[in-house]
């Protein structure tokens, strides 16, 4: 994933806020230090901060990435104070690779017994030894239903609509998700790289592009103004859906979709591991995770946190899909050096007249 998970919306944000201070008068402070969270952008609320701050007397300090690229460069590369990360699933096995995750035990604190073990997917942590499932959410279609005269039900449909209409939309500016979109389409793993399998995605793809007004992150704003028709976004969407709900919408493709997972995880160079540690028992309460979703609108792992979520976002089935939509969404995975091979057909649809 690349970019912002989501951009602030004033309404989650006060309700977010009521739930603060519905909880800040049991916390207090018991324990001093920093910690230093290194996070993707917009992609936790800062009253999740302030409580831990209230609660544990610790001073959180809080910088920012628009990638697991970025992130991984700036680990590597070395003289930081970060102590915790937010890496998707597949970057936290390279990072595993790498030598660079420290072992927290995390799973044998009381608290982890909240989360859902389906969550646990990194393939070198399949016991969350080292890190916790942080936030999930899909990649599918948010849509002006006033522009389309319709609701649609995914990519086909949405296809055959901006056909007949004359109308376009937009995709993510990302590799892999444009082409995991092709993929899809023709029944193979978002994890494929067999030539034949990444060329009937690039076919697919390319042959979109007449309806395609632009690959980007900032199809959102695009949407709402009825520039175009619909975009290929993330579920963090839904807080403009539930703006506007009447004239906007957010769909899981029926053919099925990507998902996406981060996970919170203290780095090995971590110079504040025991506060970082505890930040991680922090976030297991259902309380502080409903807090973070009230304005993040993204799934969580945290099974008794959803209880407490707003109406809104408890009953949403685009943010907590049933299991059938669940067993349609897939996740990348590293592909070490064959992406290179997913890197070169990209290149073919991105220039493609």
């Amino acid at each position: 994933m690349t970019t912002n998970r989501r951009l602030p919306s004033r309404a989650l944000a006060s309700t977010a806020l009521g739930l603060a201070f519905a909880f800040a008068g049991t916390f207090s402070a018991a324990a001093q230090g920093t910690l230093n969270l290194y996070n993707w952008g917009e992609y936790i609320n800062p009253e999740v901060l302030k409580a831990f701050e209230a609660e544990t007397g610790i001073k959180v300090n809080l910088d920012t990435y628009g990638s697991n690229e970025e992130m991984l460069a700036k680990v590597q590369a070395g003289g930081t104070t970060y102590d915790i990360v937010f890496p998707s699933v597949h970057m936290q096995d390279i990072m595993a690779k790498l030598d660079l995750l420290e072992k927290t035990d995390i799973n044998t604190y009381e608290g982890f017994k909240n989360i859902e073990p389906t969550f646990l997917r990194a393939k070198s942590d399949p016991k969350g030894e080292y890190c916790m499932p942080y936030a999930w959410g899909s990649v599918g279609i948010v849509y002006n239903r006033e522009v389309l005269g319709k609701d649609v039900t995914g990519w086909k449909d949405l296809l055959a609509t901006v056909s007949a209409k004359n109308l376009k939309f937009t995709l993510l500016d990302d590799m892999r998700e444009v082409l995991g979109v092709g993929l899809i389409l023709n029944g193979k793993s978002v994890n494929s790289t067999d030539a034949a399998d990444l060329k009937l995605a690039a076919d697919t793809m390319i042959a979109m592009k007449p309806h395609v007004a632009a690959f980007t992150y900032d199809a959102r704003p695009m949407v709402q103004a009825g520039d175009v028709a619909a975009g290929h976004f993330f579920v963090g969407a839904m807080v403009d859906v539930f703006g506007a709900p009447e004239k906007l919408g957010y769909v899981i493709p029926e053919e099925g979709a990507t998902m996406y997972q981060e996970n919170i995880c203290v780095l090995k160079s971590a110079p504040n591991k025991d506060n970082a540690r505890r930040f991680l028992e922090f976030y297991t309460k259902p309380e502080i995770v409903a807090l973070n979703i009230a304005q993040q609108t993204n799934g969580t792992a945290n099974a008794p946190a959803r209880s407490l979520t707003p109406d809104n976002i408890k009953n949403s089935k685009e943010i907590n899909p049933p299991a059938e939509v669940m067993a349609k969404l897939q996740i990348f995975e590293d592909l070490g050096a064959d992406l290179r091979k997913v890197d070169r057909v990209w290149t073919q649809v991105k220039t493609a007249q």
